[in-house]
């Protein structure tokens, strides 16, 4: 029996998120034996709207096996492979839902460093993204409801709530937002271990409005690559290449982050922060808007949108608001500034923006809340 909801959310993420048309061709690859109802649904109404789908499956179950054992050459032919793929692919989605999100976390740091590299980075961020309509979203399984501590049939309800909102409201409600960003020179930070200055004048600003990311709910925009200083402490954990990695903390001196510290792993910590020049500088800076996502959930897809925080990522930057500023690597950290998580403030140009997670603008926090996105399924 089809769930009705997923046909609802394939519709919006065809009609939508990819605007997939007549004779296009959609690139889709489906993680987890549980994501594939949906990935019916999507190959289904690809076919009708006269798009050529092509599909594969894919899991760390699976990947775990290449990654561990994979050489240079083995990388090059694999990134070679899916590149040829995606140069046709019009328009990409990608739906994860793997049974354990930590099938990597004991693969050697330099084979996980070789696939960011040789594969990830030049058929992802720079073939996909650039150039490909895409949008990306975890699936509801069970696995995704343990780390989000609670039920499967409680965590489908909220899932559903937040990836099936009304997001050209959302993007409307963004506008005000955005035009704020953009006539931005300083900005400064503040919360519990937290104090940092930047600016981003003369960066473009992009809205996250559900076309690239299903869940959605960010407008975000990149530092002056040289302009940051200060400290930064998130409060959300972050699983990233199978390891959870709790209350980092970042010191920068002229943009670049000279001590990160973490409550264990610090040294992988660092690893990654050593995998090149540009990933111990920060290629985004973003505002979470979605009202629907409170609570982090070791997901970054969902965890980076929560309404009241920001997001500071070292790594690469996007093009559509570039500093210039080059990796392999893109990890969204994240830091709650309500008061059920410590608090802080947003100045822009000296000018308070935002205190514990609520716009001092009231109709720019209406825009944002649950009763003016929801929609009923």
């Amino acid at each position: 029996m089809i769930d009705p909801r997923n046909e609802v959310l394939a519709r919006q993420l065809l009609d939508y998120s990819v605007e997939l048309k007549s004779g296009e061709v959609l690139y889709l690859e489906i993680k987890g034996k549980e994501t594939l109802e949906l990935g019916k649904q999507i190959i289904r109404i690809a076919t009708e709207k006269g798009a050529t789908p092509f599909w594969y499956y894919n899991d760390e179950s699976l990947g775990r096996q290449w990654v561990a054992n994979a050489g240079d050459d083995q990388f090059k032919k694999q990134a070679e492979l899916h590149m040829e793929l995606m140069t046709r692919a019009d328009a990409y989605i990608g739906l994860r839902g793997s049974d354990n999100p930590f099938d990597l976390a004991d693969i050697d740091s330099k084979q996980i460093d070789k696939n960011n590299r040789l594969f990830y980075k030049p058929v992802h961020l720079e073939e996909r993204v650039k150039r490909t309509r895409w949008v990306v979203l975890r699936f509801p399984n069970n696995a995704m409801a343990q780390l989000a501590e609670t039920s499967q049939e409680k965590f489908e309800k909220f899932y559903y709530d937040v990836c099936c909102l009304d997001y050209a409201k959302m993007s409307k409600a963004q506008d005000k937002l955005f035009d704020l960003m953009m006539a931005t020179d300083k900005v400064r930070i503040k919360g519990p271990g937290t104090d940092l200055t930047f600016s981003i004048k003369g960066i473009d600003c992009e809205k996250c409005d559900g076309k690239r990311n299903i869940p959605d709910g960010e407008v975000y925009t990149a530092p002056v690559r040289n302009s940051i200083n200060g400290t930064i402490t998130y409060n959300t954990p972050s699983l990233h290449d199978g390891v959870v990695f709790n209350n980092i903390s970042f010191t920068f001196e002229n943009g670049k982050i000279v001590k990160a510290t973490s409550d264990a792993f610090e040294d992988k910590l660092n690893k990654t922060l050593d995998t090149d020049e540009g990933a111990r500088y920060i290629g985004e800076f973003a505002i979470g808007v979605n009202p629907f996502i409170l609570h982090p959930m070791k997901d970054t897809l969902f965890d980076e949108k929560i309404a009241g925080s920001i997001h500071l990522t070292p790594g690469q930057c996007y093009d559509e608001a570039p500093n210039g500023n080059d990796s392999a690597i893109h990890w969204d950290l994240v830091l709650i500034q309500r008061k059920d998580y410590g608090g802080g403030e947003i100045y822009f140009d000296d000018k308070l923006i935002r205190k514990d997670g609520v716009f001092t603008d009231e109709e720019l926090e209406h825009g944002f809340s649950v009763e003016n996105l929801k929609r009923e399924i």
